[in-house]
Formats: C-alpha cells, sequence, structure tokens
C-alpha cells in the first residue's frame, strides 16, 4: 500500500474516532514520508479531539518553521497549524498570542469563507485580553470586511405583512448555553402580533434542536447551503427582523447576515461584543449592561432590565453553606481558564492571602488532563498562589451544578466575564463577585447581579473586588441569607421574569418596525 494509501485509512479511522489505530498508521506514513505535512496535521487533529491543549500547543510550535509558504499545499496546511496554535493559545488564556495567530490564519486561508472563520475566532479571542482597545477592535473589523468582497447584498426592502417575521439565526439550537438565555424569547412572542423562524446552522442535531423544531412556527435546517443560498432563504420567507444570536463564536453565519436578507438586522445574547458589520443595524442590550456605544458599530437596543431571559434546566436543590461544615471558606470559578488572565489570578491569590485557611476551586476544560492540570499548576505557582490550597477539576457534564455545594463564593473572569456560568451560581445559591468595566462583554456580572439585588457584589477596580470577596468571605450571617435565599430572588427578578422580558423585546420590535 502506497502512503497516500495508507493516509487515506488513516483518516477514515480518525472520522470514526478510532485515534489510536491512526496514530500507528501515521507513523508508518511519517517513517516513509519524513517531510509530508499532512500527516502531522491529522496528528495534531487528534491531539486536539482528546483535549491534550498542552501537548498540541507544543507539537504546532514545533512543527511551524518546517513550512515552506511559497509551496500552495503547504500555504494551506500553515493556515491550518496556525489555527490549531491560535485555538490553543486561547484556551491557554494567551489571548493576544492567540488573537494574531488566528488574524495570520486568516490571511492565509483557502477562501473568504475560511478567511472570516479565522477572524471571527480572533476577535472571540480578543474579548479575553484587557489589551484591546476601540482600535484594536475597529482594526480586526476591518480585517473581516476584507473577506466580504465576494458578497453583493440584497437591495433593503420592506413589507406590509399582517405579523411581524422574526427570524433567529444560529448554529446553537441544540444543547448549549445559549438556549438557556434565548429560549423565552425563541417560544414566547405573541404569535398575533408576530410570525417566528429558525434558521438553523446545527451540524448534529439533538433532543434539543427537535424541541426547539416542534415548537417554532417555521423551521429552516440551512446546514448544508452556502452563504448565498442560506441568504436566499431568508430573503423569500420576506423576514422582517433577523436576529443573530451567535456574533463571531463557532459555526456563526455572519456571511449569511452580510447578503441583507432581511429588512432590519439585530444581533445579541449569544456574543458579548459588537459584530462590528454595517449589515447589522442594532445590537441588543440592557440599560446596565450597554457601556461604552464606542466598542460597537451598531446601534444598542437598551431593554429597561435585562437583556437576556435565564432559564434553568435543573432540579436539584440548593445545599448549605459548606463553609460552616469545613470551617473555611471555598471560592470557585466554573469559567474557562481561557478567560483567567494574569491580572484576575494575582487578585485572587491576594484573595486567599487575606482569608486565612480558604481554598480555590477551579474547573475547567484545561485541567481535564495531566498536561492540562500541569500546566494550570505551575501558571499558579509562577504568580505566588499557594497550590495546596488549590483544586483543579476537569469538566464535567452530568450534575455539574452539583458541585456548586462545595463552594461558597464564586470568583468572576475579567475582562471576558462569566454568562450562564454566574446564572448557574447564583441559581445553585452562591454568590457571585464580580468585576466590571466599560466594555460590554466585561459587564454581564454587573447588568445580572444587578437586576437580581446583588449590585454591591460587582465593582469597577480589583482593590474593591478583593475587598468585597474578603468582606463576603468573613460574613457568614450573609453567607447563610444569601445560600438559602438567591434562588427564589433570581426568580422573582427580571433576569428570569420571561412574561415581563417578552414584553419589553416586543415593544423594541414594534419601535424597530416603525422606525425604520
Amino acid at each position: 500500500m502506497d502512503i497516500v494509501k495508507k493516509y487515506a485509512t488513516a483518516l477514515e479511522l480518525y472520522k470514526e474516532k478510532n485515534y489510536n489505530a491512526t496514530l500507528k498508521i501515521l507513523d508508518e506514513v511519517k517513517l516513509a514520508a519524513p517531510n509530508w505535512k499532512k500527516p502531522l496535521l491529522l496528528e495534531a487533529y487528534i491531539l486536539r479531539e482528546q483535549g491534550k491543549t498542552v501537548e498540541l500547543f507544543l507539537f504546532i510550535q514545533k512543527m511551524l518553521p518546517s513550512f515552506d509558504i511559497t509551496l500552495p499545499e503547504e500555504k494551506n496546511f500553515m493556515s491550518d497549524a496556525l489555527n490549531l496554535l491560535g485555538v490553543a493559545c486561547q484556551k491557554l488564556a494567551l489571548p493576544e498570542s492567540s488573537t494574531e495567530l488566528l488574524r495570520l490564519a486568516g490571511e492565509m486561508s483557502k477562501n473568504n469563507f475560511e478567511a472570516c472563520n479565522e477572524i471571527s475566532n480572533a476577535l472571540l479571542a480578543a474579548n479575553a485580553s484587557e489589551k484591546f482597545s476601540v482600535d484594536d477592535f475597529k482594526k480586526l473589523y476591518a480585517e473581516y470586511k476584507k473577506y466580504l468582497s465576494d458578497i453583493k447584498p440584497y437591495p433593503k426592502k420592506f413589507y406590509n405583512h399582517e405579523r411581524i417575521c422574526v427570524g433567529f439565526l444560529s448554529a446553537d439550537f441544540r444543547k448549549h448555553p445559549v438556549i438557556k438565555w434565548s429560549w423565552a424569547l425563541i417560544r414566547n412572542l405573541d404569535k398575533k402580533i408576530f410570525a417566528t423562524y429558525c434558521y438553523s446552522s446545527v451540524k448534529k442535531a439533538d433532543a434539543v434542536t427537535e424541541n426547539i423544531k416542534a415548537t417554532v412556527e417555521n423551521w429552516r435546517d440551512i446546514s448544508e447551503l452556502n452563504d448565498a443560498q442560506a441568504a436566499e432563504t431568508i430573503r423569500n420567507d420576506e423576514i422582517d427582523i433577523l436576529f443573530d444570536l451567535s456574533g463571531h463564536t463557532s459555526g456563526n453565519r455572519l456571511r449569511v447576515a452580510a447578503y441583507r436578507p432581511a429588512s432590519v438586522q439585530i444581533s445579541g445574547i449569544g456574543y458579548m461584543n459588537s459584530t462590528g458589520l454595517e449589515c447589522f443595524d442594532y445590537f441588543l442590550s440592557d440599560k446596565i449592561c450597554a457601556g461604552d456605544p464606542n466598542y460597537f458599530t451598531e446601534k444598542l437596543i437598551c431593554l429597561p432590565h435585562s437583556h437576556i431571559c435565564y432559564e434553568s434546566s435543573t432540579d436539584l436543590k440548593v445545599s448549605g453553606v459548606p463553609s460552616l461544615k469545613k470551617n473555611y471558606v471555598t471560592f470557585g470559578s466554573f469559567n474557562q481558564f481561557g478567560k483567567m488572565t494574569d491580572s484576575i489570578l494575582t487578585a485572587w491569590k491576594r484573595i486567599l492571602d487575606l482569608v486565612p485557611e480558604s481554598r480555590l476551586i477551579l474547573k475547567n476544560q484545561t485541567s481535564e488532563t495531566p498536561d492540562g492540570k500541569d500546566f494550570v499548576a505551575n501558571r499558579l505557582k509562577n504568580l505566588g498562589m499557594d497550590i495546596e490550597r488549590v483544586e483543579l477539576r476537569g469538566l464535567t457534564i452530568k450534575d455539574y451544578l452539583r458541585e456548586y455545594d462545595d463552594v461558597d463564593i464564586a470568583l468572576d473572569t475579567f475582562p471576558y466575564t462569566g454568562g450562564v456560568t454566574t446564572c448557574e451560581a447564583l441559581y445553585m445559591g452562591v454568590p457571585v463577585i464580580s468585576l466590571y468595566g466599560d466594555r460590554h462583554g466585561t459587564r454581564f456580572g454587573l447588568s445580572m447581579l444587578k437586576n437580581v439585588g446583588l449590585d454591591e457584589l460587582a465593582v469597577n477596580s480589583y482593590d474593591e473586588y478583593i475587598n468585597r470577596a474578603v468582606g463576603l468571605a468573613n460574613d457568614k450571617e450573609l453567607l447563610i441569607i444569601l445560600r438559602k435565599n438567591l434562588r427564589g430572588m433570581m426568580k422573582k427578578s427580571p433576569l428570569m421574569d420571561s412574561k415581563n422580558y417578552i414584553r419589553e423585546i416586543e415593544e423594541a420590535f414594534i419601535f424597530l418596525m416603525l422606525n425604520s
């Protein structure tokens, strides 16, 4: 069997997720063709699928100098390698490196579609950095727009429908955090006034997908349609308001929106920042979360309360305060490690130093593998944290909310704050300390806490962040009160008041149609 056929066999085994057999054949291919990059890339993809982020990071770094980008095939391979390294850097909390690597991957991409995906990845990574200014984001938006040159937008058109046709565009109509924030909106618009459409790019449907499909009035699967075909589908449906729920997150169809198939186009809920694209007229926010409008190319819709409506899927009961049994306070963060900057980790170290015997639980995907756990531990040690007081837990799916039973106080990340993670902590009776800035994505914690009635736990400086955490840790009576009452406070708050939320959204939609 020649090496091309052997590689093809390895690729089939990879698709079947038989990674050990794949690697065995790849060893034979590499031995026969040591300068061929294709088997090396497939090995890198296996490392990604296995969650071996640190090993992948080192593997690609070693591989990059060997590329000859004067050769078209190797240039394409290098684009893939830069993507893999950029995503690994994002997961390892290296957002500046991640952003630049992903931008370079965009430059080397085979086509505009892939280039747009890479710049979306770069923008997502940039949100975890404190160093990016308004101008830095604008440069990335300009980079994205370079790769829209193949798209000719439809002329703007308005209709005179009896009901306002609202279309939701997303790749996340499945078991995904964004559904916990958008399900009420998708489901509950007044059918006498609004006709609802879902344009789904879900590649692997699940039970949530089927539930949404059975619930909404009109379902369109656009997962196999190219951008022009998907835009034509939306145009033919005569959509008055197209609501993109993805922004620059994975699987987005922003290029579909770039065709401007709908009369009015909005983004929000699933992404924490501007799309940077003129095809979107508005971005959904609220008066608390909006922050500095200069970060946006869209006009802001500022709802009077919360711009998201949380729905929990758990029936788990709230436990007691863990520190009453353990005689020490446990802080925790279940956010992605990629959100944990040196600045926030240093603040957590200071909190541990100021609260004797306290502990910290960090639960994230990076800590699932031995090398990932070592990477996180070494990062903490280098910042002076006593690693003996830190417990690193991997990501789990089933009953992971039960692990909040071990946490007294949740610590939010910054500048890429928690989203659904914060809602879940609060719902499980765990107060959250959050830091906010002037950028929309930094203010999710502030908005949620203020809506629940705990805005004193959201602060705008690291010193106050530390003081709030230490003060709450020393107030056992308040911890007990919050543990007993937080879920009830949430249920009564604008954060979970779907009836009022829908009313505010409907008023906003009607206003947009009357004034467009």
